[in-house]
């Protein structure tokens, strides 16, 4: 099975880049099944009930986030009613909404988020991450793990913390494509940072103009969305369904024209 993940989409840009480059990319690799990061995709910051339907509309399986899950207030009541196409990080405490793990069909999603420089007080990401790929794994031998996190370090060694336990751990967060992917010795791929779909003119996705403004003056300034030169980020990763271990990672990085 081929899996394509896509890099962190970045408010309408990279909305508009996952809408003309998807039906190509699932027409060229054959692509089984599609997960997104989602957290920025709307207005770059947050996800809302109807920029998911408009993902879910582009052929997109699961969207996955990260630390700006609870940006827009409108999501929080969409992760109440039990809605299992957005997850949000796993190892936020007992009572908070939605789910961070769920099986779609062959292919299990767990989405996971990092402690250094993101949020000190959530659970342990290596701990809940082995329990949850372990308890996957008896169910589906394909899981795919977004880990959300700020440091390479810590992405590194969580990869390697799981490594053979599940098909990929795929990095997110920085918005800045690594170029280290590869198969770990356990068969498990990684990339640090799979990267942003969306205005790469921009500081992660803004403006220059609003984000120069916040470190000049230290004062809290409201980002707006670049909108130049777009760009798709992403990943194409093989899997042997009977293993459930990575035969290849590929590594997507071109402009997009519109």
């Amino acid at each position: 099975m081929k899996i394509l993940f896509i890099g962190d989409i970045y408010s309408r840009p990279g909305r508009m880049v996952c809408s003309s480059v998807i039906p190509l990319l699932k027409d060229k690799y054959q692509i089984g099944f599609i997960i997104a990061n989602g957290e920025n995709a709307a207005g770059g910051f947050g996800l809302t009930p109807a920029v998911v339907n408009e993902l879910r509309l582009l052929g997109i399986d699961c969207i996955t986030t990260g630390n700006h899950i609870w940006d827009k207030k409108e999501i929080v009541p969409y992760l109440k009613q039990g809605n299992k196409d957005v997850l949000r990080p796993l190892n936020y405490p007992q009572g908070v909404p939605g789910v961070g793990s769920h099986i779609y069909g062959k292919v299990g999603v767990i989405n996971l988020l990092g402690r250094t420089f993101v949020n000190s007080v959530i659970d342990c990401p290596f701990r809940n991450g082995l329990t949850e790929a372990i308890d996957t794994r008896k169910k589906t031998k394909i899981i795919v793990v977004d880990f959300h996190a700020e440091t390479t370090a810590e992405k590194q060694a969580f990869a390697f913390w799981l490594d053979g336990k599940v098909s990929a751990v795929i990095g997110t967060h920085t918005h800045v494509q690594t170029a280290d992917e590869r198969i770990l010795p356990g068969g498990t791929a990684f990339i640090t940072d799979v990267g942003m779909t969306g205005a790469f003119n921009s500081v992660i996705g803004a403006r220059p103009k609003e984000a120069i403004e916040r470190f000049l003056y230290g004062i809290p300034k409201r980002l707006q969305p670049a909108k130049g030169d777009k760009r798709f980020n992403g990943v194409v990763i093989e899997v042997d369904e009977e293993t459930g271990m990575a035969i290849s990672i590929e590594r997507l990085n071109f402009p997009v024209e519109g």
